[in-house]
């Protein structure tokens, strides 16, 4: 007879629900259609011996069995289940009025165990959406998808317990779990904190502006000044995530696999740091089978991308274009797949090879030239989407020992939330911009004016310093930025002079 049961198949962060078809008739073929890879066609292995190492058979009967919509390729084991469920019912031996009600997911083990399976946060949400009952899957997912509300989440160890329940020998108990008490309760935890890092003031400053207004920012200075430290603790002073945000960062984080058995929601901002060999598909996704990259991975977080020069010429151009858009697009000759990439992009330096280049105690042993060339390693137009360039210098002994408190993470976070409320009034209107990093041209002239004393100043600077014509943009949005810390509803004279020191690369001769 003809039994269906339903999963779903991930594409991007988004599922589609699949109805699987099961038809068990006299003869002995086996048939699976509907665009299943090699691990979805080697699922007849896996359901045969966990079925019967707990007691059941597999039909010596001819089974066809349809994976509907067939243009959608269907991918991974997690379908292992479904497809046990369905061949069961289809031979009559598991009763079949209530599968319709709900969605099943699971990758069986030979002994009837279920594994752990990735991207049920989607699955869980589009389950909701069509008006399922209720959604069966492995017991280590269960608090991930019971996220979703007005859904039925039942986590289980094994097939037996799938079975008996349709057959109503048995009960499962639903995973409950309060969305907003859990993202509540974890959203201000974190082990690391601006008051660690003794001295740099005027580092820990451009970072506040680089998180008040979104900005993205580069750190430059010799080994040991302090770029790793401080950049770990720039999500610390981060706006908390709303609960939407954390929705879409959990739901990228699931889909590539990274959501552990005891997470439920992912509540503090992502810092992402991949290693200078990273590829270009692993920065930015993609693949046989397209999974997020480190890009995505860092929606709504941070990106730190350490010794910046020494990446691939390659690896930092695809960047370029999601810096701009905060998305990315994957396509391919049958499919185009789009994931989030709006992130705080971070990076540092050495000033050159040896790395101490304009150090105050050390001397440069590079040769001539040979500073221009390592900063030439990034392009133009990635320096270009970089707002804040800033020099880092070692800390003295002094302020090493020191046993004066610094600022916490917890008073600046609050500054930069202030300045971050009067910029979603300020965009209110206007969709796509949340922050002031993200203003157009047109916007600028509407939102960032600034006075004749400013604008004097600009123009010196930008002749005296020999600031390029790139930086004339930058510095007025850092310098909104700055304005807003200081809760000002006009740009001044001295908020452009703090911009205009956070543009160093940009000076003509600093490379030498």
């Amino acid at each position: 007879m003809l039994v269906k049961t339903f999963g779903a198949a991930v594409q991007g962060i988004n599922a589609t629900i699949v109805t699987i078809e099961v038809n068990v008739s006299q003869g002995i073929r086996f048939m699976h259609v509907g665009l299943p890879d090699n691990a979805v066609k080697e699922s007849r292995e896996r359901i045969a011996s966990a079925l019967g190492y707990t007691g059941h058979k597999m039909p010596h009967k001819q089974v066809i069995i349809n994976m509907a919509p067939a243009d959608i390729r269907k991918e991974g084991s997690a379908y292992d289940l479904p497809l046990a469920i369905g061949i069961l019912a289809a031979d009559e031996k598991l009763a079949f009025d209530e599968l319709e009600k709900y969605v099943i997911m699971g990758e069986l083990s030979l002994d009837g165990g279920l594994q752990p399976i990735k991207g049920v946060l989607p699955i869980a949400i589009k389950a909701r959406e069509d008006g399922f009952k209720g959604f069966i899957l492995p017991k280590q997912n269960a608090r991930e998808a019971a996220v979703v509300n007005n859904l039925d989440v039942y986590g289980v160890e094994n097939i037996t317990e799938v079975i008996d329940f349709f057959n109503g020998k048995s009960t499962l108990e639903p995973t409950i779990v309060n969305t907003r008490d859990e993202f509540f309760s974890h959203l201000n935890l974190s082990e690391i904190d601006f008051a660690d890092v003794k001295g740099q003031e005027s580092v820990k400053r451009a970072l506040e502006v680089a998180a008040a207004g979104g900005h993205n920012i580069i750190m430059v200075g010799p080994p040991g000044a302090g770029k790793s430290m401080l950049a770990k603790r720039i999500p610390t002073i981060l706006p908390p995530l709303t609960l939407h945000e954390a929705l879409e960062t959990t739901k990228i984080h699931s889909v590539a696999g990274n959501i552990d058995n005891n997470t439920s929601l992912i509540s503090q901002r992502p810092f992402r740091s991949p290693h200078h060999t990273i590829s270009d598909v692993a920065l930015v996704g993609g693949g046989t089978f397209p999974q997020p990259g480190e890009i995505s991975l860092a929606h709504n977080g941070v990106l730190f991308l350490d010794e910046l020069p020494e990446f691939k010429r390659t690896v930092l151009e695809v960047m370029r274009q999601p810096l701009e858009d905060r998305k990315i697009c994957i396509s391919r000759a049958k499919f185009a797949i789009e994931y989030p990439a709006s992130f705080m992009l971070v990076a540092s330096m050495n000033p050159c090879p040896c790395g101490y280049y304009n150090h105050p105690d050390r001397e440069c042993v590079c040769a001539a030239g040979v500073v221009q060339k390592y900063l030439s390693r990034i392009s133009g137009p990635l320096l270009d989407r970089i707002d804040i360039h800033i020099e880092i210098v070692p800390v003295p002994f002094e302020k090493l020992s020191e046993m004066k408190e610094s600022e916490s993470s917890a008073v600046v976070r609050d500054r930069v939330m202030k300045a971050r409320q009067v910029q979603e009034q300020r965009f209110k209107d206007i969709d796509g911009v949340y922050c002031n990093a993200q203003m157009s041209s047109k916007q600028m002239r509407e939102f960032a004016q600034i006075d004749k004393a400013g604008s004097e100043l600009l123009k010196n600077a930008m002749q005296r310093l020999n600031l390029s014509a790139r930086a004339y943009d930058r510095i007025i949005k850092v310098a909104r930025t700055v304005a807003d810390l200081d809760d000002a509803e006009h740009i001044l004279s001295n908020h452009i002079a703090e911009a205009i020191n956070y543009r160093n690369l940009d000076r003509e001769g600093w490379a030498g």
